[in-house]
């Protein structure tokens, strides 16, 4: 969740000055409301639609299915003494601006006016989403006069709609001049997400040129391009058939550290294949997996099936390696398309071409990945058919995928097997053991494997340990967990976040938030950095508890600190700020900065 830094006018002259997109003053804020008038008091006042969740009005309204909802909730919202948050109520509409209905996005908005509701940054820029989304970004900038009215500063996310909207509805030389407006007054630091915006505007509209030099521009400035960025311009120099251009640009990319990803090299194929440059196309292909940049449906999709790459080798006399097919077939079962991976590999056989143990090591773990274990099974049993010797990450598979889908009596004669085969467990099958008996309930099996492991002098390491506690946890033996815990030292091995992370997130789960907290000071006793899912795992326990002083005490504890709250725990506090908003003023991502 980016943080947006907001700076007051010197005076009103600039934002005044915006005005003139809507030729009107701030009187045309309430009358445009009227854009899609609609009579809601026909909606039925009787339904069963509830939004009055445990800690007041549901932030997530997971009742609100359609309009009629989404009206009906708003009327007994208007209805709440008192009100409820305007939290809830941007909640609301946002949910309404992803069900598609804008318009009367702005029409309840106009309600909310006509009743004397206040409004927030939020809500406003909610609304003038709305109004470009109908393609009237002309009506959007009319409720910048709102934003004065109420004294509320503009922010990045006001001008990022308002730009949106102009491209949208093809003012490109005005989207253009409120950006160089913006950057020149210092109305408000532009971020990444309006760079790409004026980008993608820029390059959709046939001016590629402009993009890049705007992305060199943005090189030297504070805001730095990320990989998405890149991506923008790289997609639009392709489809200009400036081919080399956007592989040079590709090369600078991974020179400055900024790593491609399925994205940027989906374009480049892309490109390159309309230019029939398939001997490129394959380099490329390969370049992507070695850097473990595996295909995506769309990368098929755009080559209009591997197949074609091979028939163009095969053609110019270049016999495809095993390697390459076994990359085309990993590409197939990383996109789900099992059936197409089959085919393909039939089609292996076909050309004389052995499948190797990594062939169908690939296809295994693709069945797997579908919970197609018959289907794996079949493939495990044609391997010793063919003459090849099941690898111990053969064997892992199939036995992750077994206790994956709570086979458990098959996956342990399947363990039997491959003991009998000769076959010694590694780390990673000692671990898929284990956790898998955790996940289906089979504790005692689990702890037995874990002390015969101990007894017999095996390297059980910290890794094992953690499945171990965070197994106990979930199943319930919490004294079990620490006491496992507290033997560490005994062992010879000190937890590290991970570990300690499981016996915050233990404590957390059994409501014992002092204990949680303690840990936490130990792990940094110990000189453990805690991470981020460390304060997350913190904040959850005591928000799901609804322990609003501790909450602010843990918020204070942790000013200056690098924190991102993750979706889990954002909608937690969402639900907390609707009952208690002095928290929102403690947190770093929604606190707005007010520079005079």
């Amino acid at each position: 969740m980016a943080r947006v830094a907001i700076r007051y006018p010197r005076n009103g002259n600039t934002f005044i000055s915006l005005l003139a997109y809507s030729h009107g003053n701030a009187e045309i804020a309430h009358s445009t409301f009227a854009i899609a008038p609609r009579d809601y008091s026909s909606f039925p006042s009787n339904t069963s639609i509830s939004i009055k969740g445990r800690l007041g009005f549901s932030s997530s309204f997971e009742n609100v299915k359609c309009l009629d909802d989404a009206v009906t909730v708003f009327r007994q919202m208007i209805r709440e003494q008192p009100l409820p948050s305007l939290v809830s109520f941007s909640k609301l509409l946002r949910t309404m601006v992803n069900m598609k209905h804008y318009s009367d996005v702005v029409s309840l908005f106009g309600e909310m006016q006509k009743l004397g509701i206040p409004t927030n940054e939020f809500i406003l820029n909610i609304v003038i989403n709305s109004y470009c989304l109908m393609h009237r970004a002309d009506l959007g900038f009319s409720v910048l006069a709102i934003f004065l009215k109420n004294g509320i500063a503009f922010d990045v996310v006001t001008f990022s709609s308002l730009i949106r909207g102009l491209f949208a509805v093809n003012k490109l030389k005005d989207a253009v001049d409120l950006f160089r407006k913006v950057v020149r007054e210092n109305i408000c630091e532009p971020n990444k997400i309006m760079y790409a915006i004026v980008m993608d505007g820029l390059c959709k509209r046939g001016h590629t040129q402009k993009a890049f030099s705007l992305l060199r521009l943005m090189e030297q400035g504070s805001t730095k391009p990320d990989t998405c960025i890149y991506n923008i311009v790289i997609h639009a120099l392709c489809k200009d058939r400036m081919l080399d251009d956007a592989i040079n640009l590709l090369n600078e990319m991974k020179q400055k550290g900024i790593l491609p990803d399925i994205v940027s090299y989906n374009s480049l194929i892309d490109g390159l294949c309309r230019s029939g440059q398939w001997e490129n196309v394959r380099n490329l292909f390969c370049e992507m997996v070695n850097l473990n940049i595996y295909p995506s449906l769309y990368t098929f999709n755009v080559i209009a099936d591997a197949e074609k790459i091979m028939s163009h080798m095969i053609e110019k006399g270049v016999e495809p390696s095993l390697f390459t097919y076994n990359t085309i077939i990993d590409g197939y079962c990383l996109c789900g398309q099992m059936d197409r991976a089959r085919i393909f590999f039939n089609s292996v056989i076909d050309k004389t071409i052995e499948p190797d143990i990594i062939t169908y090591n690939i296809l295994i773990n693709g069945y797997r990945k579908k919970k197609k274990m018959d289907e794996a099974m079949q493939m495990f049993l044609e391997i010793s058919r063919k003459g090849l010797e099941p690898s111990i990450f053969t064997y892992n598979i199939i036995l992750q995928g077994l206790l994956e889908v709570g086979r458990i009596d098959v996956a342990q004669n399947f363990f039997a097997d491959m003991i009998s085969a000769g076959q010694r467990p590694d780390f990673c099958t000692h671990r898929i053991l284990l956790g898998g008996y955790f996940k289906n309930g089979l504790v005692e099996e689990a702890m037995s494997l874990f002390h015969k492991l101990e007894s017999n002098g095996e390297d059980t390491g910290i890794e094992l340990y953690s499945i171990v506690i965070d197994g106990l946890f979930k199943n319930g033996n919490f004294n079990k967990a620490r006491v496992i815990f507290e033997k560490l030292s005994v062992v010879g091995l000190h937890p590290d976040v991970i570990m300690y992370n499981t016996m915050i997130n233990g404590f957390c789960l059994e409501g014992l938030l002092d204990e949680a907290k303690d840990m936490l000071r130990k792990m940094e006793d110990d000189g453990c950095s805690p991470d981020n899912v460390t304060y997350n795992v913190i904040m959850r326990g005591y928000l799901r508890s609804n322990k609003i002083s501790e909450i602010k005490a843990f918020l204070k504890e942790m000013t200056g600190k690098t924190i991102s709250f993750d979706a889990t725990t954002v909608e937690l506090l969402i639900d907390i700020i609707a009952e208690d908003p002095s928290l929102l003023d403690m947190l770093p991502e929604f606190h707005l900065e007010n520079k005079t």
